[in-house]
């Protein structure tokens, strides 16, 4: 995977991610993230162009936390790490398979 450097910006009751979400962008992000949660609705991953199972875990621990947040965007690798998690596209926990 072709590293692009990841970045956070919140914009209204958006969460906007770019770049790539691996293991190094997901610790470096948290703390940033963490703190943007309060009134954030959407969690925008349309400019994501990558993400490993670390990614994915970032935004699984930022949608919990967003309580019934809308997911924007379809990052490479998305819908295979979901399927291999057994997530819903909501990134929540498949409990019917």
């Amino acid at each position: 995977m072709s590293a692009t450097a990841a970045s956070l910006q919140r914009d209204g009751d958006r969460l906007r991610l770019s770049g790539t979400l691996d293991r190094s962008a997901a610790t470096a992000l948290w703390p940033q993230a963490a703190a943007s949660l309060a009134g954030a609705r959407v969690l925008d991953v349309a400019a994501v162009d990558a993400l490993d199972s670390a990614g994915l875990a970032l935004l699984v621990a930022l949608a919990e936390r967003m309580d019934g947040a809308s997911i924007e965007g379809r990052p490479h690798r998305l819908a295979e790490l979901l399927a291999a998690y057994r997530l819903t596209p909501a990134l929540a926990f498949d409990g019917g398979h």
